[in-house]
């Protein structure tokens, strides 16, 4: 199959006519977009303000000062033109690399929780973090020169063999959530990339069978080692605990338990903000990152929690429709890559409380304590933001 030498559109427009599309008041930014984005940061940093102010290892200001930043960062990628991205795929490809190989350095790489994913340059930040936006913009540059349509396999097995470089890396340190995100972002590019359906089904397929043979394997090489080769300890664990939530009660199941006791007892409207006994009291384990969702369930109720899930769906709608409206194939990819990513986030970190997935350091989009996440949360909310103010160009 040709390959194109430029990214095209899928779907031209009238550039009179896109630029028409936007109020001229806000020449870069999309004002139904901003609102649904502001509102999630809002509800994040009250949430965040209640789960910390009862864990000293948790900062409320550094939550605070995080989104700071990343409204300076959200402004300027969003007067940034996306077009002048689409023809670096090999730069995106060794930032991915360097990225995720960094913290195996030995002066700056640390090592937390048994994964080598993170690194000390005065701060301490996780590169897989930031990695996840050229990630992104990898996926969309490779995916957006085949014009929307990938039905040779040749070049779809091309296309896939670099998609997965980022996400081997990242099993390296090794990281399965932040993997499990890269795989996401790959599956949502194939897709809107125009990739024939029967490859992407034989691929998941295929992934899937892997990840059962190795969880069936794994047992019997550890017992020839002697140590732990593929799957660590808790990886397991946190498996057995999806299929048995009775299992291990002292350890992995006793979080699960903890979250649903505390997504449980707020009720229809919750017990009132700042009023979740089950953190404040230390029984819901990792309350500002992964189990944040029950903090909030735990104070807002069942309202609130249908309230936080329609602005999530408010934001991924918006974000669809500026990806049906921009000219060209790159654009569209970006920010479907996007939405898949914050998708896949939302569904497994909520779903991992209520028992439904399983369990994993997947945090949830703009309400998970994090300086580095909430600053890469912005900045895909800039790539969006410059899809649409740069759709007319």
């Amino acid at each position: 199959m040709p390959r194109m030498n430029e990214i095209s559109s899928v779907k031209p427009q009238d550039p009179d006519l896109a630029k028409a599309y936007k109020p001229k008041r806000f020449k870069y930014l999309n004002p139904s977009f901003l609102a649904v984005a502001c509102a999630l940061v809002l509800v994040g940093l009250l949430v965040q303000l209640s789960a910390t102010s009862a864990n000293s290892e948790y900062s409320f200001s550094r939550q605070a000062m995080g989104v700071a930043v990343g409204i300076v960062l959200f402004i300027v990628v969003s007067r940034i033109d996306y077009h002048v991205l689409g023809g670096l795929t090999t730069l995106f490809l060794v930032i991915n690399v360097v990225l995720l190989l960094s913290p195996h350095l030995p002066v700056i790489g640390v090592e937390v929780k048994g994964a080598q994913s993170w690194v000390n340059i005065g701060i301490q930040i996780q590169p897989g973090e930031f990695a996840k936006i050229t990630v992104v913009l990898l996926a969309a540059s490779i995916m957006a020169r085949y014009g929307g349509r990938l039905d040779d396999l040749r070049e779809y097995l091309k296309a896939l063999g670099i998609l997965a470089i980022p996400f081997i890396c990242v099993m390296t340190q090794p990281d399965t959530g932040t993997g499990m995100v890269y795989l996401a972002i790959s599956l949502f590019a194939l897709i809107a990339g125009g990739a024939n359906w029967k490859f992407i089904v034989g691929t998941v397929g295929i992934v899937a069978a892997l990840v059962v043979g190795l969880f069936l394997i794994d047992p019997v090489i550890d017992s020839l080692v002697g140590s732990d080769v593929l799957l660590k300890e808790y990886q397991r664990s946190r498996l057995l605990v999806f299929m048995d939530s009775s299992y291990d009660l002292s350890g992995e199941g006793y979080n699960l338990q903890q979250a649903k006791i505390a997504i449980g007892s707020g009720g229809l409207f919750g017990k009132g903000f700042m009023q979740a006994t089950q953190s404040s009291l230390g029984f819901l384990p990792e309350a500002p990152t992964d189990f944040v969702f029950c903090v909030f369930a735990e104070e807002f109720g069942f309202v609130g929690a249908l309230v936080l899930m329609a602005l999530y769906i408010a934001l991924i709608v918006v974000s669809l429709r500026i990806a049906r409206n921009s000219n060209d194939l790159f654009g569209s990819i970006i920010v479907c890559c996007i939405v898949g990513m914050w998708l896949f986030q939302v569904l497994e970190n909520i779903g991992m409380t209520c028992g439904l997935m399983p369990i994993t350091g997947i945090p949830l989009p703009f309400m998970s304590y994090g300086s580095s996440f909430m600053l890469v949360n912005f900045v895909m909310l800039g790539l969006i933001n410059s899809v649409w103010a740069h759709n007319g160009r």
